[in-house]
This record gives C-alpha cells, sequence and structure tokens, in this order.
C-alpha cells in the first residue's frame, strides 16, 4: 500500500504536466488551426496528384514533388482569384457609374408591389420622392454614413490583412503535408489506435469519405449552379453578368443560397420594366438551376457517404456558423463521426442480446 501511493501520485503529476503542456500548445498553435485545417483539406483532395508528381520526379526527391504540387496549386487558386478580383474591379466600376446615373436622373423607380407594402411602403415611396426631386441628398447622406463607419472600413481592411496571412500560412503549411504527408498520417494512425483500438481505421474513413464528398458535392454543384444562372444573366441582358456570377457561386456554398441570386436578379429585372427577361430569370433559376441543386448534391454526398443529407446539411450551416468558411467541411465531419459512433454502439448492443440467446 505505501508503495502504490507514491506510483499513483507519479501518475497524477505526469497526467497534470500534460494536459497543462496541452492548453499551452493550444494557446501557442491557436492562431494557426484554421490554416492547418485548410491545408489538410487541400493536401488530401488533391494527393493523388502529388503521387503522380512524385512518380514523375522519383520516389526520393519529395522536396522538388512538394515544390512543384505547391506551384500548381498557387497557379490553380491565385489566377482564377486575380482574375476575378480584375472583373469585379471592371464591373463594378460600370455597376458604380450606371447607378450614379440611374440616380441623378430622377427617374428612379421600383415595383409598384413593394410600394404596397404595409408598413415600410410609404417610407420607400417617401425616400424614392426626396431621392428623384434632390439627389444629392442621398450623396450627402452616403458620405455622412461612410465617414461614421470609417472604423468599419479599418476593420474590414484589417480583416482582408488577416487573411492574406492565413493564405501564405495555408501555402506554407501545404509544403510540408505534401512532402511528410505520409509520415505524419501513419504517426497519427497510430497514436489514435492505442487509444481507441482497431476501430480507428473505420472512423478515419469516415472522415476521407465525408470529406471528399463535401468537397466534390457542394463545390460542383456551386460551379454548376453558378454557370447555370450566369447563362441566365447573360441571355436576359443583365448588367455585369459576371460579376453577379461569382456573387452566385459564392452564395451557391451556403445551402439555399443561390435562390437569393436569381431571385435579386429577377426583382431588378422586373424594377426596370424587362418583365420577359424577369420571368425567364426566375423560371429559370426555379426549374433549372435549384433542380440542379437537388440532383447533384444529394447523390454526391449522401451517396458516397451513406449519410442522410439532413444531417450534412446541419452539419454544413452549423459548422459554418461556429468555423466559419472551414466549417463547410468540419462540420459534416464531425457529425459523420458522431454517426459512425452511433451506428457501431447500436450494432453491439444487438448482437449482446444475440450472444446470450445463443
Amino acid at each position: 500500500m505505501q508503495k502504490s501511493a507514491p506510483i499513483e501520485l507519479h501518475r497524477i503529476l505526469l497526467f497534470g504536466l500534460f494536459f497543462i503542456l496541452l492548453y499551452l500548445s493550444f494557446s501557442v498553435l491557436k492562431y494557426f488551426i484554421i490554416p492547418v485545417v485548410w491545408a489538410m483539406i487541400i493536401t488530401y483532395m488533391t494527393w493523388p496528384i502529388y503521387q503522380w508528381i512524385l512518380a514523375k520526379t522519383g520516389e526520393q526527391r519529395t522536396n522538388l514533388a512538394a515544390m512543384l504540387m505547391l506551384s500548381l496549386i498557387t497557379l490553380i487558386i491565385g489566377v482564377p482569384f486575380i482574375l476575378a478580383v480584375m472583373i469585379l474591379q471592371n464591373e463594378g466600376q460600370h455597376l458604380y457609374i450606371q447607378l450614379q446615373q440611374q440616380l441623378f436622373s430622377g427617374h428612379l423607380t421600383v415595383p409598384d408591389f413593394i410600394l404596397q407594402l404595409p408598413i415600410i411602403g410609404q417610407d420607400i415611396q417617401r425616400i424614392l420622392n426626396e431621392v428623384n426631386n434632390n439627389p444629392q441628398v442621398l450623396t450627402q447622406n452616403i458620405t455622412g454614413w461612410i465617414q461614421s463607419h470609417l472604423n468599419y472600413g479599418r476593420f474590414v481592411l484589417s480583416e482582408i490583412s488577416r487573411n492574406f496571412v492565413k493564405f501564405f500560412l495555408v501555402l506554407f503549411s501545404l509544403f510540408f503535408f505534401y512532402r511528410d504527408g505520409s509520415t505524419i498520417l501513419n504517426q497519427v494512425r497510430t497514436a489514435l489506435e492505442k487509444v481507441i483500438g482497431p476501430r480507428i481505421n473505420h472512423y478515419l474513413k469516415t472522415i476521407s469519405e465525408t470529406t471528399r464528398a463535401v468537397v466534390y458535392g457542394f463545390g460542383l454543384t456551386a460551379i454548376a449552379q453558378a454557370l447555370l444562372a450566369g447563362l441566365s444573366y447573360f441571355v436576359a441582358d443583365v448588367p455585369n453578368p459576371m460579376m453577379l456570377t461569382i456573387i452566385t457561386f459564392m452564395l451557391a456554398l451556403i445551402p439555399f443560397g443561390t435562390p437569393i441570386s436569381y431571385c435579386a436578379v429577377s426583382l431588378w429585372l422586373f424594377s426596370q420594366g424587362q418583365i420577359m427577361g424577369a420571368v425567364g430569370v426566375l423560371a429559370w433559376g426555379v426549374c433549372i438551376v435549384s433542380t440542379s441543386d437537388n440532383i447533384i448534391r444529394p447523390m454526391v454526398i449522401s451517396g458516397a457517404t451513406q449519410i442522410p443529407f439532413l444531417i450534412i446539411m446541419f452539419g454544413v450551416l452549423g459548422g459554418i456558423a461556429s468555423f466559419g468558411l472551414v466549417g463547410l467541411f468540419i462540420g459534416p465531419v464531425i457529425l459523420a463521426i458522431l454517426l459512425a459512433i452511433w451506428r457501431e454502439w447500436i450494432q453491439e448492443v444487438r448482437k449482446i442480446p444475440d450472444s446470450q440467446s445463443s
């Protein structure tokens, strides 16, 4: 009894030291968790391409293969991003000029059904009359609003700078994940097997399938919906169709976000008196764009993971609310692991009465 007491005290001290080190490590690394998670997701999704490059360059030249892969990722992400910024800048300038011309023309209008809305209809009519009678009032109000929200503008600039730093941290992490990915994964699997047991392989497989399904499901669906909606914008001769297509793509990453885009475009066309164009964009959006969402996303996600789409949707919405954009992938993975544990536990419970009866 006397020997066991020091042993127990020694274990308690070791566990205490271990948890203190974990807490301190988290305090140091918490600012890098999101970039590292993004790097892990990108590495996993592009790992087959890296393996192909490694085979071409030689199995021992991991640094060269990782650098080539990093350059490829930078081109794939960077070039479209730069082009999108240039398009947004160009079309945003045209949009600003058009809005300015319409405001100062004194003929700013909105659909009649908006003016007839209860509570807010009269206020909208009053604002329209003030703007049309004296457009300078609106300019003065906007200038005053901007001056009163300069701190918010500084906050936005700081957030943009912070996201650029995160982007470079993602690229920096990608190099080491490509080069040492196999070693890191084997070490993590070995450590988790000691804690959880052999079933960790099943959980890792669930994480793998869910991540792939969510990326492909939401990514492919967003691209398809943006292209389909953008086609209707071009046909309806909507101003700045490229900018609207990019906005539609960003909204399409969020469940039920695409209807916001094409409904807004349809309302704008209706307010301009382009009834046929408004009806066409709305009908195309409801019948074609939203239908593609109902076909592609459930087929890719639920079909690949055998997980109900409702759980995936809750995981996406809750993940975005809790973790930001990266929660788009973290949320479904967490719920998928929980569902896998639940199913495994149910199977074990069912086997117990069978074994007892036999």
